[in-house]
């Protein structure tokens, strides 16, 4: 007896030279939702094509020719969305905490803006710069290992550096099976008993400042990043947002071209 034949794999790439991709990354490309929020309204039965109900997260569509609607609602390509966010120290980054927790989206409150995610992190300790966007392909440039954006912080310690210091960072520590280094450090300005120092990443792992620090027995008293790229955090007040200029975005990434031109900053 013949074994049973396996379904022909679900097209995904390209179908007669039209990019498809499955329904819940269009939605997230288009910019109304995260892919995860996109795939439990799909579950749940609330997203249609072309009049059809779809409750399969990775059913391929065109996302320029599907009638896709939400809830009976059509939508389609949001307008890009670039924000930077100066973070305050204490707030989570994420849309909602199951701790009850701020999240900095209370900042973003009766602003009228469309779906929008953080383009990386800040853990709730640390301070800054933060972006937001709503375009999916431009964060994963800059969130992506390959591209290697510089990212400044201005970091205060529990102690006087030296010379010998400034070398270990760049050097890296093990910590957990990983090497984590710094690509530059610099000291700022001292006090008598602690000390700001510029450090820079060319990597974003998880809590990497705070843990290559530790590791040398060093508290980090704050941490607050200033720059991403090119892009500064400049004289943004605390808890202030801003939509980035249309060449900072550039400086950062080529936008992903799914969406309408963003608006300048």
């Amino acid at each position: 007896m013949r074994p049973p034949r396996k379904p022909p794999p679900r097209p995904s790439a390209s179908v007669a030279g039209v990019s498809r991709h499955g329904l819940a990354r269009v939605l997230s490309k288009l910019g109304i939702a995260s892919r995860t929020q996109a795939t439990e309204w799909i579950r749940a039965g609330r997203v249609a094509v072309d009049g059809i109900v779809v409750r399969d997260a990775e059913s391929p569509t065109d996302s320029a020719s599907a009638g896709i609607s939400i809830d009976g609602v059509a939508v389609g390509a949001r307008e890009r969305v670039y924000l930077m966010l100066n973070k305050p120290r204490g707030q989570v980054t994420t849309a909602a905490d199951e701790r009850g927790r701020d999240t900095v989206y209370t900042l973003f409150a009766d602003a009228g803006l469309p779906w929008i995610a953080p383009v990386g992190r800040l853990d709730k300790a640390s301070e800054g710069l933060l972006l937001f966007s709503n375009d999916s392909e431009w964060a994963a440039r800059i969130t992506s290992p390959a591209s290697a954006i510089d990212k400044t912080y201005h970091v205060q310690i529990d102690r006087l550096p030296d010379e010998d210091l400034i070398a270990a960072l760049k050097r890296g520590v093990e910590v957990d099976g990983e090497h984590l280094a710094v690509k530059h450090a610099l000291e700022l300005r001292r006090g008598a008993k602690n000390a700001w120092l510029e450090v820079v990443l060319d990597e974003g792992r998880n809590r990497q400042i705070r843990r290559v620090f530790d590791a040398f027995g060093i508290a980090v008293l704050r941490l607050v990043r200033v720059g991403v790229g090119d892009v500064a955090l400049g004289q943004l007040y605390k808890g202030r947002w801003r939509h980035l200029a249309v060449e900072e975005v550039a400086s950062l990434a080529a936008p992903s071209g799914n969406l309408r031109t963003p608006r300048a900053g």
